[in-house]
């Protein structure tokens, strides 16, 4: 049991152990007084789902599986080009023709296998928008377009869920 205390009431938290190699994983981030065993706990119990497997989609699946969310879900209908290995560092020429979204899920497993990935092969739209979000506790939208960014802020707003998001303009 697990307790720290906010607005000076005490929160008590029963934690699964983690495990040997978990903590020696994590052990540099356990470290920071920002994150600790307590950090550790939350982020493995946290739910993140990615818009978007492409150039700011890849090292933000690569950090968040690295860090040890517990549970990191995949959004993106693409394929995996030649002309996209330049600048998406989870692919490499072998993928090439392959889903963005299984070959992430596969990599990222290896990567750490103590995450659960979940690989949505869709394009995120109005139709499937709300229960796509509604698994996950965190969205984190690197997609590339207006229409899918207004429409995951849209959806996160009506579920209340909070979004991160980044995007790109040429350099």
């Amino acid at each position: 049991m697990l307790g720290y205390r906010v607005k000076g009431v005490e929160i008590r938290l029963l934690m699964e152990q983690l495990s040997t190699e978990e903590g020696v994983r994590y052990d540099r981030q356990m470290i920071l007084p920002d994150i600790g065993r307590l950090g550790q706990h939350k982020l493995k119990n946290c739910k993140v789902l990615v818009i978007g497997a492409g150039g700011l989609g890849c090292p933000m699946l690569m950090y968040l599986a690295a860090a040890g969310i517990g549970t990191i879900g995949v959004v993106d209908f693409d394929k995996v080009s030649l002309d996209n290995l330049h600048r998406q560092v989870l692919y490499d020429s072998g993928d090439i023709g392959q889903l963005k979204v299984e070959v992430a899920a596969r990599k990222l497993q290896k990567l750490n296998p103590g995450v659960q990935i979940y690989a949505h092969a869709v394009r995120m739209d109005r139709d499937n928008a709300m229960e796509l979000i509604s698994s996950y506790d965190i969205i984190a939208d690197g997609s590339d377009n207006f229409a899918t960014r207004y429409l995951v802020n849209d959806a996160c707003i009506l579920a209340d869920k909070p979004l991160v998001y980044a995007a790109l303009y040429q350099w």
